[in-house]
């Protein structure tokens, strides 16, 4: 008996005092309470169906069999497809049993993100308006050529970089006038705090290319303050006022942003240096930092990490991770208690399952160039699924790292009570690591 019926949320609304239903032999008619009846139980039943589907173990003999080679009928896919995404996102095309309910994407690759090109080079970026979760961070690639600048500019929010490529000279002048400028190398970091002008230059033959991270999930690299876009929207006269100078000077302002542009390139460093900081000096807590002259902040079998944060860094606001996973290495079950997490794979390939409240599970593939999100308190762990280093970074728009392993839980809470939970016997809790491992095996 064929019967459309409305959307499970609007049913009590839209449903008319009376409804026809009809059949290949008859048509009855039933009243408004018997409808609501009926359509309560169909919806119960759905309800209820999926629950059964999505958190209960199925019937004898109605198990889900799956092949290596996905050759059954249950497993085609007869129509077309993206072979070359699906073979990079095969844990989205084929998810692990232990996957289920609705957990929302936490992935998007900048491959995806539109490029914009400039004289002096080009940049683009990842942000809530691509990545939905995403709601505190957002990242920007960018490459500048050798001379090229990315103009002389500030934020709302607080821009962290790493170095992924070449070298390029910083500067930057805080709320006392006091200057910073360094020139920066592959690897290294820096921190530019919200309301701070600054600007970057590429150096060398090559020039450079760079990860910024936004402690704001809506920021846009193409709306920043820029010097020149403020002087070619403030009048010649009040330009003159302001300065003391006559209006002339200011004939050959740009009347638009120049934004990402060539020039030659920079004066020496120690020249430079002394004519910013007369007269105020240097910033007192210096806005870059090398973590390759740091030591590692834990080192296993599997790989190393070294967390940056306030406390090494005091200029610092954002806290990150730098985490180098060997062929098969883990970054062990965790979560972070005080902020979301945004993530930059770097080098290598790699997988991520994110744990929600609910029964929700959600794996997806991660490859150079990706970037991935987790929200506060989520469970996640991230497994090296390639046969070189796995490097990826972990950010987070708070100036301390904080985390909390399964592990390290388990091992601090009393045996007996653990093995009520999960029946594995009290031999092999006592014998769990008493401190974090970070990353597996140690």
């Amino acid at each position: 008996m064929p019967c459309n019926i409305p959307a499970a949320h609007n049913v009590h609304s839209v449903v008319p005092r009376r409804i026809t239903l009809s059949s290949d032999s008859e048509s009855s008619t039933l009243s408004r309470r018997k409808f609501l009846g009926a359509s309560s139980a169909v919806v119960a039943a759905a309800a209820g169906l999926g629950t059964a589907q999505a958190q209960q173990p199925k019937k004898s003999g109605e198990e889900l069999v799956r092949t290596p080679d996905h050759h059954l009928p249950s497993e085609a896919e007869p129509s077309g497809k993206n072979a070359r995404l699906d073979d990079q996102n095969t844990n989205s095309v084929w998810p692990p049993a232990t996957d289920a309910g609705g957990q929302p994407p936490f992935k998007y690759s900048f491959s995806l993100a539109h490029k914009r090109m400039e004289t002096g080079g080009w940049t683009r970026q990842v942000t809530v308006r691509d990545l939905a979760i995403s709601k505190k961070m957002a990242g920007v690639q960018m490459r500048l050529i050798s001379g090229g600048v990315r103009e002389l500019h500030w934020h709302v929010g607080a821009e962290w970089a790493l170095m992924l490529y070449g070298s390029a000279r910083i500067t930057a002048v805080d709320q006392e006038g006091r200057s910073h400028i360094s020139d920066v190398n592959k690897g290294d970091l820096w921190i530019f705090p919200g309301g701070i002008p600054h600007s970057i230059q590429g150096l060398g033959e090559d020039g450079c290319e760079f990860l910024l991270v936004f402690d704001d999930g809506n920021f846009n690299e193409f709306e920043t303050f820029l010097l020149t876009d403020w002087l070619a929207h403030t009048p010649p006269d009040i330009l003159a006022k302001n300065f003391n100078v006559p209006a002339e000077t200011f004939a050959k302002v740009p009347p638009r942003e120049l934004f990402i542009f060539a020039r030659d390139l920079p004066r020496p460093l120690a020249e430079e240096q002394k004519q910013a900081e007369a007269g105020t000096g240097r910033v007192p807590n210096s806005f870059d930092f090398r973590p390759g002259q740091m030591k590692p902040t834990k080192v296993s079998k599997g790989g190393e990490v070294r967390i940056i944060d306030k406390k090494n860094w005091p200029a610092t606001s954002i806290a990150a991770a730098i985490v180098t996973l060997k062929p098969g290495g883990l970054r062990e079950l965790h979560w972070h208690p005080n902020e979301d997490e945004w993530q930059y794979y770097v080098t290598g390939k790699g997988r991520m399952t994110v744990f929600s409240a609910g029964g929700h599970a959600r794996t997806m593939d991660f490859q150079e160039g990706d970037v991935g999100y987790i929200e506060r308190s989520m469970p996640h762990y991230i497994e090296n699924t390639g046969d070189a280093d796995l490097v990826f970074i972990e950010v987070f728009p708070t100036p301390f790292y904080e985390d909390v392993s399964l592990a390290e839980w388990l091992a601090h809470t009393p045996t007996r009570l653990v093995n009520q939970h999960i029946a594995t016997g009290e031999d092999f809790l006592t014998k769990i690591d008493k401190k974090e491992a970070v990353i597996a095996p140690q």
